[in-house]
């Protein structure tokens, strides 16, 4: 992987693990590099289920985009439930 697709996997990550951020109800607490972390994770993943099904990831796909934001969302929800809660 090069610095560029590095670069891209983090920007994506954000992008992806901030629609996820939104979509899941409540208050989240969760750091922004947790953010991108379940973001990239998401991503690949989305983009694996894509390979899966057969689907053309070359480009912009619009299944790809859905599943990808869907693992995002479900990656959020779990992290937000089992990550441990600030105490100030």
């Amino acid at each position: 992987m090069t610095i560029g697709g590095i670069f891209t996997a983090i920007i994506f990550g954000a992008i992806i693990g901030a629609l996820g951020r939104l979509i899941v109800p409540g208050k989240q607490n969760m750091s922004i590099w947790l953010t991108v972390g379940v973001g990239i994770v998401a991503a690949f993943a989305g983009t694996g289920l894509s390979h899966l099904f057969g689907l053309n990831t070359k480009g912009w796909n619009f299944w790809e985009t859905l599943f990808q934001i869907a693992f995002a969302v479900i990656g959020v929800y779990l992290v937000a439930a089992f990550w441990p809660k600030k105490s100030y």
